[in-house]
C-alpha cells in the first residue's frame, strides 16, 4: 500500500471519529437539557418579541398617520389599490415569491372602476408547484385577505377570476374636493433630481426643418411632464457644429471668399451655400481631401479656421432662439475619452482608426478617424459623461429619430462600459398623404418656417369659415389663429405613438370632428367621472415616455364631459316656481375638470383658446 494513500485513509477516520464524538456529545446535551434552563431561554425569547412586536405597532400607527396627513396633492389611485391588493396577496399567499399584481382601470362601467387581474398568472405560479387551484378559488382567497382601507366600496368576482372594483363615493368626494381647493398638484416625484433632455438639436450649417420637427414637440412636452413633476429639467440642442459639414463650408469658403480673414463674407443665403459646398464634395475629389482636412484643422482649433467657423455660426444662428450646446463645447473632452478607452483596453486599431467593439454588437464604434480627427461616436460618448459627472445628471433623455436607434443602442452600450443609464426616447419620422417622407412638389425638404405659416393661414381660414371674425376683435382673432394653428400641428403630432410614422394632413389637423386639437379647443374643458385618473396618466408616461397617452386621456375627458353635459344640467327652472336652481356639485365637478386639462394641455405645450 501507497504510505501516502495509508496517511490520507488515516486522516479521513480520525475526522469521523472525531465528528462521531462531536455528534454523541450533542445528543446526550440535548436529552440531559433541564427545564430550567430551556425556560429562561424561552421567557428572554418571548420578552424580546414583545419588544419586537411593541415596535412594529408603532411603526405601523406612524405609517397609518403619515397616510392620513391631509396633502394638497392628488394621489395615484391605482397605486394605491396595488398597494392594497399587494398586501392582500401577500397574506393570501405568503410562499410565492414576486406574485403577479395586475390593477387596472376598468374598460367598462358594469365592472366597477378598476378591476384586479392577478388570480390568472398566481394560478399558472401555483401549477408550477404542482398545486391545483382554480383562479375564482384563488380570487376569493384574495378578496378575503383585503385590508381595511378608505378607497374601495365594494368587490366583486367575475367570470374566471376577475376582481372588480367599486371606489366609496366618499372618497372620490374628498379627493375633487381637494383638487378644488389646491388645484392639480401631484407629488414632487423627482425633488432633488436632475434630468438632461436632448432634443431638436439642428445642424448650424443648416437651416431648421420639417425634420425637426417632432423631436421639438416632443422633446418641450417631456420637459414640461418632468418639471411638472418636480424635476430640475436642462434642456439641450446638441447642434452639430463640429463635424464634415464644417469642413466642407470652411473650404468652399476659403475659395469663394479668399481675403475672410480681413473682410466680412456676404453670405446672404447659408441654405444655397451649403448646396454648393456639398455638391462640391460629391463631385471633386480634391475639394473633399480638402474638406476633411479643414476638420482636423478645426478640431486642433487652428486660428484662421476657427474664424472661419465662427463667421459660418453667427449667419447661421440669425433669427433661432435655442439654448445650444454643440459638438463644439465637448471638444477638448474628446482626447479624455479616447484615453479612458485606452486605459481601459478597449480600443483596437484597425488601418488607422481607432475603434471599440460594444458587446452584443457586430459594427465598432470609430472614436478617432484615421487622419486623427473625431468623430460623432467620440461627440456623444463624451457628451454623456460631461452630462452624468459635471451636470450630476440623474436621467439623460435623447429625443431622436428612430433612424439613428442602432447608433444609440451602441453609443450606450459603450457609455455603459464606464458609465452609467441613459435612454433613447426614439420617434417616428413625419409622413406626406402619399405616405412617403413629407417633402415639397419638387422633392426638397419641407422648411419649418414655411410648415408654420401655412399653418397660420390655414387656421385663419377655418376661424372666418365659422365666422369668429364677427365675433372676436383683431387681437382675440389674431391669439385664436396662433393657438389653433401651434395647437393642432402639436397635438396632431403628440395624440400618435411616437415609435411610430405619422401622416401629416393640414386639413385632418384643423376638423373639428374626432380626436383633434380644434375639438378639444373648441368645447368648455370640463369633465367629471374620469378625472381622478389624471395622476397616474402622468406616472405611465414618466415611466414609457410615451405622450400620446396624456392625448388619448385628454379626448376622453372631453368626449365624456359631452355626455355629461347634454344629460346633466348645472342650472334648472323649478316647473312651478319658474325659479332657477344651481346644481353647485356640478359647477364644481366642471371646473374641477377644466383645471385638470388646462394642466393637460400646459404639459402638450399648447395654449388654449380662451374664448371662440
Amino acid at each position: 500500500v501507497c504510505p501516502f494513500m495509508a496517511h490520507c485513509v488515516f486522516c479521513l477516520c480520525c475526522n469521523y471519529e472525531k465528528e462521531i464524538k462531536f455528534l454523541t456529545a450533542e445528543i446526550d446535551r440535548l436529552k440531559n437539557y433541564s427545564c430550567s434552563e430551556a425556560s429562561a431561554d424561552l421567557d428572554k425569547l418571548r420578552e424580546e418579541n414583545l419588544k419586537l412586536k411593541y415596535r412594529l405597532n408603532i411603526l405601523q400607527k406612524s405609517l397609518q398617520a403619515e397616510r392620513n396627513k391631509p396633502t394638497k396633492n392628488m394621489i395615484n389611485i391605482n397605486s394605491c389599490l396595488e398597494e392594497v391588493f399587494g398586501c392582500a396577496i401577500k397574506a393570501a399567499y405568503p410562499v410565492l415569491e414576486n406574485p403577479p399584481l395586475i390593477v387596472t382601470p376598468s374598460q367598462q362601467p358594469k365592472f366597477g372602476d378598476y378591476q384586479c387581474n392577478s388570480a390568472m398568472g398566481i394560478c399558472q405560479m401555483l401549477k408550477t408547484k404542482e398545486q391545483k387551484v382554480n383562479p375564482r378559488e384563488i380570487a376569493e382567497n384574495i378578496v378575503k385577505h383585503l385590508p381595511d382601507n378608505e378607497y374601495i366600496e365594494k368587490v366583486e368576482i367575475a367570470g374566471p377570476g376577475f376582481i372588480n372594483i367599486h371606489l366609496r363615493k366618499g372618497f372620490v368626494s374628498q379627493q375633487l374636493t381637494n383638487l378644488l381647493v389646491n388645484g392639480v398638484k401631484i407629488p414632487a416625484i423627482g425633488e432633488n433630481k436632475k434630468v438632461i433632455v436632448d432634443f431638436s438639436s439642428p445642424n448650424i450649417a443648416k437651416e431648421m426643418h420639417v425634420g425637426h420637427l417632432r423631436s421639438t414637440i416632443i422633446g418641450e412636452s417631456v420637459c414640461r411632464l418632468f418639471e411638472f413633476a418636480g424635476y430640475n429639467v436642462l434642456r439641450l440642442n446638441h447642434v452639430g457644429d463640429w463635424g464634415t459639414q464644417f469642413g466642407m463650408l470652411i473650404a468652399h469658403l476659403q475659395d469663394k471668399f479668399p481675403d475672410y480673414l480681413t473682410v466680412s463674407p456676404p453670405i446672404g443665403d447659408l441654405q444655397a451655400f451649403y448646396k454648393e459646398s456639398k455638391k462640391r464634395f460629391d463631385t471633386e475629389e480634391e475639394f473633399k481631401k480638402r474638406a476633411y482636412q479643414c476638420v482636423v484643422l478645426l478640431q486642433s482649433k487652428n486660428p484662421d479656421i476657427i474664424k472661419a467657423w465662427k463667421l459660418i455660426c453667427d449667419v447661421s444662428r440669425q433669427g433661432k432662439l435655442l439654448v445650444e450646446r454643440g459638438e463644439s463645447f465637448y471638444q477638448d473632452k474628446m482626447h479624455d475619452i479616447v484615453k479612458e478607452f485606452e486605459d481601459r483596453g478597449f480600443v483596437q486599431v484597425d488601418d488607422g482608426r481607432k475603434i471599440v467593439f460594444v458587446p452584443g454588437y457586430s459594427v465598432p464604434l470609430t472614436i478617432v478617424k484615421s487622419d486623427g480627427g473625431y468623430t460623432y461616436d467620440t461627440s456623444d460618448l463624451a457628451a454623456i459623461k460631461q452630462r452624468l459627472f459635471e451636470e450630476k445628471a440623474d436621467m439623460i433623455i435623447y429625443v431622436v429619430d428612430n433612424g439613428q436607434s442602432l447608433h444609440f443602442q451602441t453609443i450606450f452600450g459603450a457609455a455603459q462600459m464606464i458609465v452609467t443609464r441613459v435612454s433613447h426616447a426614439g420617434f417616428g419620422v413625419v409622413l406626406g398623404e402619399d405616405k412617403k417622407k413629407f417633402k415639397t412638389r419638387s422633392g426638397e425638404t419641407v422648411r419649418l418656417i414655411d410648415l408654420l405659416e401655412e399653418g397660420l393661414k390655414r387656421s385663419m381660414d377655418k376661424l372666418k369659415e365659422k365666422e369668429r371674425d364677427k365675433v372676436l376683435t383683431t387681437e382675440e382673432l389674431k391669439a385664436a389663429q396662433t393657438s389653433v394653428a401651434y395647437g393642432c400641428i402639436k397635438y396632431a403630432d403628440l395624440s400618435h405613438n411616437r415609435l411610430n410614422d405619422y401622416i401629416f394632413s393640414f386639413d385632418k389637423m384643423l376638423d373639428d370632428r374626432g380626436n383633434t386639437a380644434a375639438y378639444l379647443l373648441y368645447k368648455e374643458w370640463k369633465l367629471g367621472r374620469c378625472i381622478l385618473r389624471f395622476p397616474e396618466v402622468l406616472q405611465k408616461i414618466l415611466d414609457d415616455l410615451l405622450l400620446h397617452t396624456l392625448c388619448d386621456y385628454i379626448y376622453e375627458l372631453a368626449t365624456t364631459f359631452t355626455e355629461f353635459y347634454d344629460s346633466c344640467y348645472c342650472v334648472e327652472k323649478d316647473r312651478q316656481s319658474e325659479v332657477l336652481k344651481v346644481n353647485m356639485w356640478r359647477m364644481l365637478l366642471c371646473e374641477a375638470v377644466a383645471a385638470v386639462m388646462a394642466k393637460g394641455f400646459d404639459i402638450l405645450g399648447i395654449k388654449p383658446v380662451q374664448r371662440m
